[in-house]
C-alpha cells in the first residue's frame, strides 16, 4: 500500500491545498494531511486540523492528523512511503527542492512527489489569503466554506 502524507501549516488551508490533496488522493492508496503544530498562526493547530478535515470529509482514503518536529519523522511514524507538496511557481520550487533533498538525506527511503497547482489556484497562498480576509474581502471563492466561516468569524470585530 502506498501511504502519502501532504505535511504543511494550512494557515488556512485553502482550494489550492484542496486541489493538491483530491489529485493525491487519485494517485496514493492513503493520504495523511498532516498539520503542523504552530504557535504562530492565525488559527489554533486544533482549529487548522479540525477546518481541514471538514474540508476532505468526502474523500475516503483521506485522513488529517497534527504533528510536531520533523515531516521525516512524522512521516515515518504513520507509514508513509511519499511525502506529497504543491508547486505554485519557480520560487516553490527553488524551497521545495533544497527541502527534498535534505528530506533524502534523513530518510532516503521516503520520496518527495511534486504536484503542480491547478491554474486556477496558481495565485492563492494562506498568507494572502490571511490578509484579504483581515481587510474584510471576500475569499470564499479561494477556501473550502468551512474556512471562510471561520475566516468571518476571526475577523468579525474588525470591520
Amino acid at each position: 500500500m502506498t501511504v502519502a502524507m501532504y505535511p504543511g501549516r494550512f494557515d488556512p488551508a485553502t482550494n489550492g491545498h484542496l486541489d493538491i490533496v483530491t489529485r493525491a488522493a487519485a494517485v496514493f492508496d492513503q493520504v495523511i494531511v498532516a498539520v503542523a503544530a504552530s504557535s504562530s498562526s492565525l488559527f489554533t493547530t486544533e482549529e487548522r486540523t479540525d477546518l481541514f478535515r471538514e474540508a476532505v470529509k468526502h474523500l475516503d482514503n483521506v485522513s488529517v492528523i497534527t504533528f510536531s518536529g520533523l515531516t521525516v519523522d512524522a512521516a515515518r511514524a504513520h507509514g508513509a512511503n511519499a511525502l506529497v507538496r504543491g508547486l505554485r511557481a519557480v520560487t516553490d520550487f527553488h524551497v521545495e527542492f533544497d527541502m527534498a533533498l535534505m528530506n533524502r538525506k534523513m530518510a532516503g527511503d521516503i520520496e518527495s512527489v511534486f504536484m503542480m497547482t491547478a491554474a486556477e489556484h496558481l495565485f492563492i497562498s494562506a498568507t494572502r489569503i490571511r490578509e484579504l480576509a483581515g481587510f474584510g474581502r471576500d475569499v470564499k471563492d479561494l477556501v473550502p466554506l468551512a474556512v471562510n466561516e471561520a475566516l468571518l468569524k476571526k475577523f468579525a470585530d474588525r470591520h
